[in-house]
């Protein structure tokens, strides 16, 4: 889970460990809460494959997020891109396609050239966005991680474990956009051109489980089939990861499994949606001096089935005494979730903006205000 988050798995028989038994390594987590429902070997630093690609379509929707990335942005494949080997769209040096059609060639086809050429426009070079992969690795507490590169090609050194890809899964779903385009069974690229190309998702579930919409499949002789996985019923999505397993149809039918456990055994209760009201913070010496709170993200609590809602509450706990300048990100405290007095989750809560120190004027006049008008009320 990321940094300054804490789950205990919900009380109840844990599921078999037979689970995922033809997979080197294993991992089923709630993507609302992040709470760990199975686990096998998931720790374990193995080459990752195509899953790698996570990474990079995290880092396309946060800076489409943040506006220094559009959708209809032209990307240009150079020479070094549309060399790519494996997995590809087949893109012609100085060929130009959109943002989101590299997406989609990334997420459908899981495309080696496109996934380059997005690297290269968001981070000037490959080497640069690497950079970025690993930062972003280490902000998200992924331990066991380290990229070499944006597609996960066979390089030394390039590993990932399943606890840390589904702890970026979790990342990427925050984007709920993604899930347009890894949840797609089909599309084509080049559209009206005289060679149209057809995508395929590389991963059948979307198409045969139901409510499967994501994320990336990998293979390589190294790694063997990898897969992280995500399906949404009702309030409850579940990201599942699978490494190192013998071939697809074992990859698929024990991905299927733990689906099938967790959607049978566990409800999601939901606290906040997002965009919700939670609190306000107050900030002394601010330009302002009050911060309102809003979940950025639904909050939940994985729960037995049958268990839902007995004795749930929460409480928003933030820092005292916090003065000006607050950074936007700046943690400022924390929704910790109980049931009874046990606690059994707890998320961060960040500043959604910033607010620079006041100046001595409007100090003054905020103090004389509350002086002359403390009983107006």
């Amino acid at each position: 889970m990321p940094a300054g988050v804490q789950a205990k798995e919900p009380a109840g028989k844990s599921p078999a460990a037979d689970m995922a038994s033809n997979a080197k390594s294993a991992i089923l987590m709630d993507a609302d809460s992040g709470t760990v429902i199975y686990e096998k070997n998931s720790s374990a630093s193995l080459p990752p494959a195509s899953i790698t690609k996570i990474m990079t379509m995290l880092l396309v929707m946060e800076a489409i997020d943040e506006g220094r990335l559009k959708w209809t942005d032209k990307v240009r494949a150079s020479e070094y891109a549309s060399s790519m080997g494996g997995s590809q769209i087949f893109l012609e040096p100085g060929e130009e396609m959109t943002v989101e059609d590299m997406l989609k060639g990334v997420a459908l086809a899981s495309g080696n050239d496109a996934s380059v050429a997005l690297a290269e426009k968001l981070g000037g070079s490959e080497s640069h966005f690497v950079e970025m992969m690993n930062k972003k690795a280490a902000e998200l507490g992924m331990k066991n991680t380290r990229f070499v590169n944006c597609n996960g090609l066979p390089a030394e050194g390039h590993v990932s474990s399943a606890r840390d890809i589904a702890l970026m899964s979790r990342e990427l779903l925050k984007y709920e956009n993604i899930t347009k385009y890894t949840g797609m069974y089909q599309d084509y690229l080049r559209k009206g051109s005289p060679k149209p190309f057809w995508l395929v998702n590389t991963n059948k579930l979307v198409r045969f489980y139901s409510g499967a919409d994501g994320l990336k499949t990998g293979f390589t002789s190294e790694a063997k089939f990898c897969l992280s996985a995500t399906a949404r019923r009702d309030n409850l999505r579940l990201i599942a990861v699978v490494m190192g397993e013998p071939n697809t149809k074992i990859r698929n039918a024990e991905v299927s499994h733990l689906f099938d456990y967790a959607f049978a055994q566990y409800t999601n209760v939901p606290l906040y949606k997002k965009g919700d009201p939670i609190g306000t913070l107050k900030v002394e010496k601010g330009k302002v001096d009050r911060i309102p709170l809003t979940a950025k993200r639904s909050y939940s609590v994985l729960l037995k089935k049958g268990d839902a809602g007995q004795g749930i509450r929460h409480e928003l706990v933030l820092a005292p005494n916090v003065k000006a300048p607050v950074e936007i990100g700046q943690s400022i405290g924390k929704l910790v979730v109980y049931r009874g007095d046990e606690v059994l989750t707890e998320f961060p809560v960040e500043s959604p903006m910033a607010v620079s120190r006041a100046n001595w004027w409007t100090l003054l006049r905020r103090t004389t205000g509350h002086l002359f008008f403390s009983d107006s009320e």
